[in-house]
């Protein structure tokens, strides 16, 4: 049983002290009565059940209503009601307990609820500081809901414009969740503070979604032009012309680069497809060369030691002997084969070397054999010849005439024809 001292006081408490059962009985045809001041009241039965199960389901009946009185009490003393609430609660008592049929002390019952209404304007004070508590920390609640609603706008503000797709989005995927589990803020600032959120939110899904656009439409093109490069490649995988093809891969490789990034699944399996046919070409090539490596060593030797026999005609002492060894010595040279570049710039300079002293020397047997040119330096030997007699003739004539300076004129004339009459004489013994 509730102790009512402590609630409504002990006209109240009255109501439930000792047994309630006291106050009622069970006739013999099983109808229930409760004793008041007045005497017997009927208030029921309860068909089925024995006399005493009768009767404790009337005292419940008492004991449930007691039980209301006493919770509301104790919510007007606590300031949990609003007066009127209080007023309106303690007018259905009274009609409830005014039609109770239960067993129990009526009588207390009914002082009990009327005790209840003194107590109202008692505690009107107590709930007026309780609502300004509430409303106090519904104010302190809502303006840190309002900070906190600031800083999550604020901060989806400021991601607006952020061009880390990834990170962004899923950062305003958090801050959308924390929104939805922060409570709700008086009507109008609520609105306004979701607008500029989803505002924020809304450009950037714009701004990724035109991003992605773009770079889709941009991947697309890269696609394409790498398609087109592995197609090229995959044609000059299995070529042999290893020069040409090897500048072609280098351009396709430059054109590879400057194509551009694709979406990276798709870029990874591109290159693993053109990478393989560059690796094919040029492991086919270095293994060409490889052999090409040995043979033109090989070949190197042979030259080098062609090159000695071709140095040994020199000097040359037979023009025609020279040259017909010359010339089997190169037939060989010819159907050696391939050598290094750098290797064989020196080796061929030797060769030349002996050709040019071939030549020379084949030059100068058809000068002095040149039937033509024997005929012109005996003209030029005949022409000196006769200008220095004259010479001397024109000396000996202006001696006698005593013209002494035109004869020393004369002289020294044929004396410097005499020296240019040695040198033709010694070309002209040079012919056979």
């Amino acid at each position: 049983m509730t102790d009512f001292d402590s609630l409504i006081g002990a006209s109240a408490a009255t109501a439930l002290i000792g047994d309630p059962a006291a106050f009622g009985r069970v006739a013999d045809d099983g109808t229930v009565y409760v004793r008041t001041p007045e005497g017997e009241k009927a208030v029921g039965s309860y068909p089925g059940k024995s006399a005493e199960e009768a009767l404790t389901y009337f005292v419940r009946k008492f004991e449930t209503l007691a039980a209301e009185i006493a919770l509301l009490a104790a919510r007007i003393k606590s300031g949990a009601l609003v007066p009127s609430d209080s007023y309106a609660a303690v007018k259905k008592l009274r009609e409830q307990v005014k039609d109770l049929n239960a067993v129990g002390d009526l009588q207390a019952l009914s002082i009990s609820v009327e005790a209840i209404e003194p107590l109202i304007e008692g505690h009107r004070e107590a709930y007026e500081v309780k609502k300004a508590s509430e409303l106090a920390a519904k104010k302190a609640r809502l303006e840190q809901i309002l900070v906190e609603k600031e800083k999550i706008v604020a901060e989806a503000e400021s991601l607006a414009l952020s061009e880390s797709w990834k990170v962004t989005g899923d950062r305003l995927k958090v801050l959308l969740d924390e929104w939805k589990s922060a409570p709700r803020l008086e009507k109008k600032n609520d609105a306004d503070l979701w607008k500029r959120f989803s505002s924020s939110r809304n450009k950037f899904d714009k701004r990724r979604r035109t991003h992605f656009a773009a770079l889709e439409s941009v991947q697309s093109v890269v696609a394409q032009a790498k398609k087109e490069i592995i197609t090229e490649a995959e044609t000059l995988a299995t070529s042999t012309d290893w020069v040409t093809t090897a500048k072609r891969f280098k351009t396709l490789m430059d054109m590879w680069k400057a194509s551009g990034r694709g979406k990276p699944s798709d870029d990874a399996k591109m290159w693993a497809r053109f990478k393989a046919s560059q690796d094919q070409f040029f492991i086919a090539k270095n293994a060409d060369l490889e052999k090409r490596d040995a043979t033109m060593a090989s070949n190197l030797i042979k030259r080098e030691e062609l090159v000695v026999l071709i140095e040994a005609l020199v000097p040359v002492t037979n023009v025609d002997q020279a040259k017909k060894a010359l010339r089997e010595h190169m037939n060989s040279w010819s159907k050696i084969g391939m050598t290094h570049r750098d290797k064989r710039a020196s080796l061929d300079a030797r060769v030349l070397a002996v050709e040019t002293t071939i030549k020379a020397a084949e030059a100068d047997n058809w000068r002095k054999s040149d039937p033509a040119a024997k005929a012109r330096a005996q003209e030029v030997v005949k022409q000196l010849s006769d200008s220095i007699e004259n010479y001397e003739k024109i000396a000996a004539k202006s001696t006698a005439a005593g013209n002494t300076k035109k004869a020393a004129e004369s002289l020294e004339s044929a004396v410097a024809r005499r020296v240019w009459l040695a040198e033709a004489e010694k070309s002209l013994a040079e012919f056979s």
